[in-house]
């Protein structure tokens, strides 16, 4: 039975650092985050439409990388994290990512802390700290108040490696 690990946080939070790291080290496929391509093949800001075009490229990632897998399958994101930029951007959500979301399992989200530098990048948005602990806040209160199973990760990276490692061999 294949299970599946979500990486999920703000932004700058080693999520994709860790996500990789976990999948090399568990020699399974990784799902890369596709927001990230996405806009940088666009040559216009993003805007709400191109969400519903962002989750659809995200499921068919991994639904594709789900194929390759075996026993596990690390995602460096899932529709959670769309649902989250979709309301504090834009007020609403696509309705077929909630029912995306709704109809999805996980085995575990990694929920990665404010705890290392922020890093800049073109698609970064919010460097403030008082930014970086809203939206960990966020999500947070969303794996909790939906009764998701996580596990906070915080610490250096070859911390946060150690401790997600230890974390995954248990499921």
């Amino acid at each position: 039975m294949l299970k599946k690990v979500v990486v999920i946080g703000p932004e700058s939070t080693g999520k994709s650092t860790l996500s990789q790291a976990l999948a090399a080290h568990f020699s399974c496929p990784w799902v890369p985050e596709f927001a990230r391509s996405y806009i940088e093949s666009l040559d216009r800001p993003y805007d709400y439409e191109d969400l519903l075009a962002i989750a659809k490229g995200q499921i068919q990632l991994e639904e594709t990388q789900s194929k390759a897998a075996n026993d596990l399958l690390i995602c460096d994101t899932d529709l959670h994290v769309i649902q989250v930029w979709s309301v504090h951007k834009y007020g609403k959500v696509n309705d077929w990512i909630l029912q995306q979301i709704e109809s999805r399992a996980y085995d575990l989200y990694l929920l990665t802390d404010i705890d290392i530098p922020w890093e800049d990048d073109p698609q970064r948005e919010h460097p403030q700290p008082e930014m970086r602990q809203y939206f960990f806040k966020v999500y947070q209160e969303l794996l909790l108040n939906k009764g998701l199973p996580f596990e906070i990760i915080s610490g250096s990276e070859s911390e946060r490696l150690q401790k997600a490692i230890a974390i995954v061999q248990n499921i």
